[in-house]
């Protein structure tokens, strides 16, 4: 066995002396800082190993109680990319020893990270690395994302004049091992959400990423509930594709929801069946429902003047993705739109872009800040009902328009059950469904007194949106 003596001061070493038992020579090395840090470690690893045996007669070393006040703090190789970033010295010291504990790697950290750390004074900045070392960090993926998360929630809680709670109860780890070893999915960490699957294993799922209508809601689920509870509930309904257990970075724990996404529309559907008010816990039981993903907004304080190209011209300017602007005129006077609209954009992500810009109150249409908010989802009623249908909604009518020339313009298709016109649109009844079939393919398109009409077969009535707009009506009477 290799012994290594070192002299007490280490002010006073200038180099390591190294004896083999064999012959007692010793072998001068020169002194280095990271050749002494490692004998330093050797020597009580070493001694304690000795001790343990029962093979020493010395106490081990403690590593701790070595005097290396004057010796140099050992750095990693980009220590001074650090510095030279331009963080003060406290700061790139604790970063670079997060590098030297393998924690993260300084690849893993890109510039926008290092730059919002340099925004945080040196406390600051010292207490969002210490978090951010304590993280568990065995399923984040994007570190530095995960590190910039860290520096939201700390400002978060500064404004709040919170501090981190200590008695946070996270997941448990051997579970969650235990879930993702079993299914061979993957589990990514950040602030905001826990992201489980997405895509699945090929050996669950190798299809197409699903479509709309294989999301659910999963709502009333307990703050200190995890993937380990969810996941076998709901793969009962069948393959899924990744789950979004929605964060509160503030508490560590969940903020009550969920997204789950099935490889399948039938999977979707049938874990509704299952699960909706399925008691995950004593007492408490969850909501579940197709999710509508909303990708419309609705704008209002728009001038009554502007058309519909012109409208599209100036939201094209401040937000992107923006796909189509439906626009309503008034009755009376058709060059007049009713001071709103509706902008539809590309998909959930983009409108919900365009809502948080729009809402800032920076950005201004026509110098004015305008009114945001999210449009009444449009849920596609089943296509079995609609088959049935046999009201046509008539709209864009000219104000000169009565029900008798809508009753004699659509009659010659069939008999009229009734008909009934509201400002410049009206709903036509038909007996039977064929005559309406034959009204809307002849109609639609059509000139009456002066404007072309447009014509669609009416939805039925969506209870769910009844009781939205009662709870909103109720809201207000209770301010």
């Amino acid at each position: 066995m290799l012994r290594t003596g070192v002299k007490k001061s280490m002010e006073r070493l200038e180099l390591f002396c190294i004896t083999t038992p064999q012959d007692n020579n010793i072998i001068n090395i020169p002194h280095s800082n990271n050749f002494t840090h490692h004998c330093i470690k050797q020597m009580a690893t070493d001694q304690t190993t000795d001790h343990v045996n029962g093979n020493s007669t010395e106490e081990p070393i403690d590593i701790t109680e070595v005097d290396t006040t004057t010796a140099e703090v050992i750095h990693s190789d980009n220590f001074q990319t650090l510095l030279d970033a331009g963080l003060p010295q406290k700061v790139a010291e604790k970063l670079d020893a997060i590098y030297i504990a393998g924690l993260v790697s300084h690849s893993d950290l890109d510039e926008r990270a290092i730059e919002a750390l340099k925004e945080f004074n040196e406390e600051g900045a010292l207490q969002v690395l210490l978090e951010f070392k304590e993280s568990d960090l065995s399923h984040v993926q994007n570190k530095s994302a995960f590190l910039c998360g860290v520096m939201k929630t700390y400002r978060q809680r500064e404004k709040q004049g919170t501090k981190v709670s200590d008695s946070t109860k996270g997941p448990d780890e051997a579970k969650i091992k235990a879930l993702l070893d079993r299914t061979i999915y993957t589990l990514d960490v950040t602030t905001g959400q826990r992201k489980y699957g997405g895509p699945p294993p090929e050996s669950v799922y190798s299809g197409a990423q699903p479509t709309i209508g294989t999301e659910i809601f999963v709502g009333k689920i307990p703050r200190d509930l995890f993937e380990d509870e969810l996941v076998p509930l709901f793969e009962k309904a069948g393959p899924i594709w990744d789950l979004r257990l929605m964060m509160d970075p503030l508490s560590g724990l969940n903020r009550g929801y969920a997204f789950v996404t099935f490889c399948t529309k039938e999977a979707a559907s049938e874990a509704v069946n299952l699960c909706n008010n399925h008691e995950i816990r004593p007492g408490k039981h969850i909501g579940v429902c197709i999710s509508v993903a909303n990708n419309r907004l609705f704008v209002g304080s728009i001038p009554k003047s502007k058309t519909k190209e012109q409208i599209v011209e100036e939201f094209a300017k401040v937000t992107e993705g923006l796909n189509d602007v439906i626009l309503y005129h008034q009755p009376d006077d058709k060059k007049k739109n009713r001071g709103f609209c509706f902008l539809e954009y590309e998909d959930h992500k983009t409108a919900a872009q365009a809502r948080r810009r729009l809402m800032s109150g920076k950005v201004k249409v026509w110098g004015n800040v305008v009114t945001v908010e999210w449009a009444d989802p449009i849920e596609d009623p089943d296509p079995e009902v609609m088959a049935k249908v046999k009201v046509l909604f008539v709209r864009n009518l000219a104000n000169s328009v009565t029900e008798e020339i809508l009753e004699k313009s659509f009659g010659q298709f069939g008999k009229l059950e009734r008909v009934k016109k509201l400002k410049d649109y009206a709903f036509v009844h038909f007996d039977e469904r064929d005559a309406a079939v034959k009204a809307l393919a002849q109609m639609n398109g059509k000139v009456l007194e002066g404007e072309r009409i447009d014509i669609v077969f009416a939805k039925p009535p969506d209870q769910k949106r009844k009781e939205r707009k009662a709870q909103r009506q109720a809201a207000k009477t209770n301010m």
